[in-house]
């Protein structure tokens, strides 16, 4: 469940908090025999315009229409289940953590998959379905969350990442503001999707701090699972994003 007043987040304290926070050995000592799984940021469906974030309550969700983070670490992620996904830690038929060899059945190159393209899913979308992990860091926090972007965002976090890294050279020397703009497709169905823009530099002793985190999430990421992700509700032939239907 979450709360339905929405509200704003504002972090300010920014990441010298990381100076004696080790997370592996954190996740490997003080949770060891506790799932470590990293909390998601959830992404909405249907032209939804506010972001679901955890909060101080561990079972509600916080709605906010912008939140600030470092990207700290970012990769593909494909999925294919021959049956319908319906959420939960079941890992997909056939894998991929970096969107170029699948693991599993059927395996192999997933630019060539005959399930990586338009038409082979439910809807006139891909059976195999394509995001992108983001493993985020807001300020004053030390555990990193994660979002998934989907199809529809994909193209707008490319743009971002050509303007960023020739300026700054990592997405990880930055603070990004995350919000989100509705969107149609050419038939009225409505769905999100996100934008990108940098709200502030990293100090030179933020970055550092922030980077050693960095290289300790690129080692962590390949041990979490797809119990992250979400249930596709439906896909939108034109964008590949979650849509429902207009009321």
């Amino acid at each position: 469940m979450h709360k339905n007043n929405e509200i704003t987040i504002t972090e300010n304290t920014g990441f010298m908090e990381l100076q004696d926070f080790d997370l592996g050995a954190v996740l490997t000592e003080e949770m060891a025999g506790l799932s470590a799984a990293f909390e998601r940021i959830k992404f909405p469906s249907g032209g939804g315009t506010v972001f679901e974030v955890p909060g101080d309550d561990p079972n509600e969700l916080d709605t906010v229409k912008e939140f600030s983070a470092v990207i700290l670490y970012h990769h593909p992620l494909n999925a294919y289940y021959k049956t319908e996904y319906k959420g939960g830690s079941n890992p997909p038929d056939c894998g991929s953590l970096n969107g170029n060899i699948g693991q599993g059945n059927p395996g192999g190159n997933c630019k060539k998959c005959p399930y990586n393209v338009y038409g082979s899913g439910r809807n006139g979308g891909k059976a195999c379905k394509n995001k992108q992990r983001l493993y985020l860091l807001r300020e004053g926090e030390i555990f990193p969350m994660i979002l998934s972007l989907p199809t529809g965002s994909l193209k707008g976090f490319s743009r971002y990442m050509m303007r960023l890294i020739p300026k700054y050279k990592n997405p990880n020397a930055v603070v990004t503001r995350f919000t989100l703009k509705k969107g149609s497709n050419s038939t009225g169905l409505e769905y999100s999707q996100a934008q990108f823009a940098v709200a502030r530099k990293l100090t030179a002793e933020e970055y550092a701090l922030v980077n050693a985190m960095t290289e300790q999430v690129k080692a962590l990421s390949a041990e979490v699972g797809y119990e992250n992700e979400e249930a596709d509700i439906m896909v939108d032939p034109d964008t590949g994003e979650i849509i429902e239907p207009l009321a």
